[in-house]
């Protein structure tokens, strides 16, 4: 198979979809791995690094969608590079088609199979294609929402551990997932008083189990988050319904209560956000203020530490591409149901009930992409 990656063009986004090492590992297997050149420059991975491993280097996006069978990218194909897309081709990325219905009617109409790493599962019910990205989004949530808190960024001016004599900040992390696990790890250990809101029994034992007295594990209610988030200093949005539109769980009357300076971090900004006031931003221009509250809602946070991000989702990535690319994508996903439920987009049909639903868009079963 022909597999291509081209270089990501979304605002400030640094990753690539193959690394060096997992173009290597396809080209070995007999595929021929074609990179866009200066794909993976920023993240320290030269041209004469691909084709040390036997890949190709190729001068423009349009050779690689022009020619590739399975296109490997990061973030959600943009629309010069949707227009691209052909009918049968296969795009493998991240997509989070709930909150955008532009780029699925394009792809709808593109006629490709596009396979979402948002919406692989595994045995245990989790996202594991999902879970790196999110591991690093949590982490850096706390590191955002601290340099957000100081004065010069339009922040209350808190130290989120304060000092001796001095209260630390406070830390509401809506989410008890790995979003949510992550941002709170981050966050005791700097000392913060942190409180974690959960709605599933399992989840809030696990936190409980883990964290015990560092945090506060609470089940959660409207009454509730509504007076937290009032107190807070820093309210972190970690909520996932997996390929679903986030809900709007913080309103704009909510965040009228909260105190001036304090600071949101939206991380399901991808998934359309979870607070009623939430919109898009880039690491370019990361925050926006709203009723005297800092909104941090960029959209590709783990762009940001694009080298430990690119390595950490090549490693989950890398085993599905190589069964897709040796065995086609149709058997592929026949063999695996987990890597089945990845596909949202098929001949111009949605295959992901959760997408078909937010967009009111008719569904189509996946088992109906599988046959023949």
């Amino acid at each position: 198979m022909i597999v291509g990656t081209p270089k990501e063009i979304k605002n400030h986004e640094y990753r690539v979809g193959l690394t060096p090492e997992s173009a290597g590992e396809l080209t070995a297997r007999g595929h021929e791995v074609l990179v866009e050149t200066n794909a993976g420059r920023d993240i320290g991975a030269l041209n004469e690094d691909y084709e040390a491993v036997g890949a190709k280097i190729v001068g423009t996006a349009e050779e690689i969608f022009g020619r590739s069978e399975m296109v490997v990218k990061v973030k959600e194909p943009q629309a010069v590079e949707r227009a691209m897309l052909r009918e049968g081709q296969i795009l493998y990325t991240y997509l989070h088609l709930a909150p955008d219905p532009e780029q699925t009617h394009d792809l709808i109409k593109s006629g490709a199979v596009c396979i979402a790493y948002e919406t692989v599962t595994d045995n245990s019910g989790g996202l594991p294609l999902l879970k790196p990205m999110s591991q690093v989004a949590g982490r850096m949530s706390v590191q955002a929402g601290a340099a957000a808190l100081e004065k010069a960024h339009g922040g209350r001016g808190v130290l989120l551990g304060g000092v001796p004599g001095v209260a630390p900040g406070k830390v509401v992390i809506i989410g008890g997932g790995v979003v949510g696990f992550n941002a709170a790890q981050m966050a005791i250990g700097l000392h913060a008083d942190v409180t974690i809101l959960d709605r599933n029994p399992v989840t809030l034992e696990r936190l409980e189990n883990h964290f015990e007295s560092s945090a506060k594990v609470i089940y959660s209610t409207n009454a509730l988050l509504e007076r937290l988030v009032m107190e807070a200093d820093l309210v972190i949005g970690a909520v996932l319904i997996p390929g679903a539109a986030a809900p709007k769980l913080v309103t704009r009357e909510m965040l009228s209560t909260m105190q001036e300076g304090a600071v949101i971090v939206d991380v399901a900004i991808d998934q359309g956000g979870c607070f009623e006031t939430s919109k898009a931003t880039t690491h370019a221009d990361p925050t926006y203020v709203v009723d005297g509250v800092v909104h941090y809602c960029v959209a590709n946070m783990p762009g940001g530490v694009a080298r430990t991000s690119t390595y950490a989702l090549n490693n989950v990535t890398l085993p599905h591409a190589l069964r897709i690319a040796d065995k086609g994508w149709k058997q592929a996903l026949r063999d695996d149901r987990h890597l089945a439920n990845g596909l949202n987009v098929w001949n111009g049909l949605i295959t992901c009930e959760p997408v078909s639903r937010d967009l009111g868009l008719d569904y189509t079963p996946i088992d109906n992409a599988l046959k023949g």
